[in-house]
């Protein structure tokens, strides 16, 4: 079935080259200049991923962002945000709203369309039964065994370890901020803080010993499993 993309952008050029790439890899693709107009979109059709400038005249990315995640009919859209500020403070805000990459203008267009198939196989991955086995480079966890291993050596985790590793393993490659990792294990009785993240990913890669490489700390936003 043909993907359905949104792009948000107040720069007719950035739409035009935008809606050109994408169609030519085979998506279908709806277009709005303004955070209003991209609200209605989202709420009537329903894209299967959002691209969403930052800048936007009226309501901002940001703001477009949180409406989107706070409403119960769009907040499981993928969002990959555009922007034309690389400042850290930017990526983590909206990471924290919710969204799930970020690209820095001006993009290549190969790149965007590998970031957008990127997000849409995770996307379908995390789809699939929750009780699965996660299986990310010789790292295997059980969440019905509640077993983690690296090759064949089983590796013994805290409860908290455990569910942070399977939070990141759900989704390899994505960035995660600490707030993020937070939200993933809360309402379990975990007394998890910025700091104790921090405390937490140290012990999961020592426990992982070679394998703990794989967990990379993204300066100023937080942790990903690499792919």
């Amino acid at each position: 079935m043909m993907k359905k993309i949104l792009a948000v952008d107040d720069e007719e050029d950035i739409l035009e080259l935008i809606q050109y790439n994408l169609e030519k890899e085979g998506f279908e693709v709806l277009c709005a200049a303004t955070g209003e107009e991209a609200l209605v979109k989202a709420g009537t059709q329903y894209p299967d991923l959002i691209l969403l400038d930052l800048m936007l005249p009226g309501l901002d990315g940001f703001q477009v962002c949180r409406t989107l995640k706070s409403d119960s009919k769009t907040q499981e859209i993928p969002i990959i945000m555009l922007t034309a500020k690389g400042e850290e403070s930017d990526v983590v805000a909206g990471l924290e709203m919710g969204a799930d990459d970020y690209i820095t203008k001006p993009f290549s267009p190969n790149v965007l369309v590998a970031r957008i198939r990127a997000i849409l196989r995770r996307r379908k991955r995390s789809e699939s039964d929750s009780s699965s086995i996660l299986k990310v480079h010789d790292i295997t966890l059980n969440p019905a065994r509640y077993e983690v291993t690296v090759g064949d050596e089983p590796v013994h985790l805290t409860a908290t370890e455990f569910h942070i590793l399977q939070f990141l393993m759900k989704h390899p490659g994505w960035v995660y901020t600490r707030s993020q990792i937070i939200d993933a294990v809360r309402g379990m009785d975990y007394p998890v803080t910025d700091r104790s993240v921090d405390v937490q990913i140290v012990g999961l890669r020592k426990k992982l010993k070679e394998s703990g490489k794989w967990i990379k700390t993204i300066r100023g936003i937080g942790y990903q499993l690499r792919e």
